[in-house]
């Protein structure tokens, strides 16, 4: 597996709540957007993400999806004990979307609202479904996916990592093919970009470092106006 990741604060953002991990020995790819305030958001992303690897680290790859739960687990666990521990850090939480490919297998693990996407064959597919309220609302129907990208209420989270003891964690197995490409984003990138956009900048930059900066320049062109952040893995 090949991989490049970027991220950015944006134009408008003080600071950087997204955070990243590209360890492609593991064949682990993640991202997490925190949220909460005195900085916490990015204190909750960097924690979770970093307990995931951790924990990983520690397990076998025998059994890659119930180790990447186990992980999760964990990482929830560590978020919301350290949300409970310091007053500034009150209340904070994550989205967490990973994905560990053993062989021709691809396991993911997603809270949130950050989304995990396959191109395959000139086609690009949702993989995660937002644990959000217009997600909600697009899901039974109220909102197509372009007004969501728009409603007022876009990044009001019905789900996200640490905010509780024990959460629900969605996941998925796929099979991979040579060729496929697993795109990792935060919400800074698809809400300003629609899925159609995403899929035309893949299909035409088969570079991975080129398709990743073309993307950001483009959310950052459309004015950027939260974190963004970008991985983006090549199948062989």
């Amino acid at each position: 597996m090949l991989a490049e990741a970027i991220s950015h604060t944006g134009l408008v953002r003080p600071g950087n709540e997204d955070y990243y991990i590209l360890d492609l020995e593991m064949g682990l790819i993640a991202v997490a957007d925190g949220m909460g305030g005195h900085q916490a958001g990015e204190v909750a992303s960097h924690l979770a993400l970093n307990t995931l690897r951790e924990r990983l680290l520690d397990r076998p790859a025998d059994d890659p999806l119930a180790g990447l739960m186990a992980a999760t687990a964990v990482a929830n666990e560590t978020v919301f004990r350290s949300s409970l521990s310091n007053q500034e850090q009150e209340g904070m939480g994550t989205t967490l979307t990973a994905i560990r490919v053993v062989g021709n297998k691809g396991f993911l693990v997603h809270i949130g609202d950050s989304r995990a996407y396959l191109y395959r064959e000139g086609r690009l597919q949702h993989l995660t479904d937002d644990h959000s309220y217009v997600g909600e609302l697009v899901r039974c129907g109220s909102l197509t996916l372009d007004e969501a990208r728009h409603h007022p209420r876009r990044n009001v989270l019905t789900r996200a990592l640490g905010t509780e003891k024990s959460v629900e964690v969605d996941n998925l197995e796929l099979e991979l093919k040579p060729g496929d490409r697993l795109l990792l984003c935060t919400d800074g990138l698809y809400e300003v970009i629609s899925d159609a956009e995403i899929q035309t900048i893949i299909a035409c930059n088969p570079e991975l470092k080129r398709a990743t900066q073309e993307l950001l320049e483009l959310a950052l062109k459309r004015g950027g106006p939260d974190n963004i952040t970008v991985v983006l893995a090549l199948y062989e």
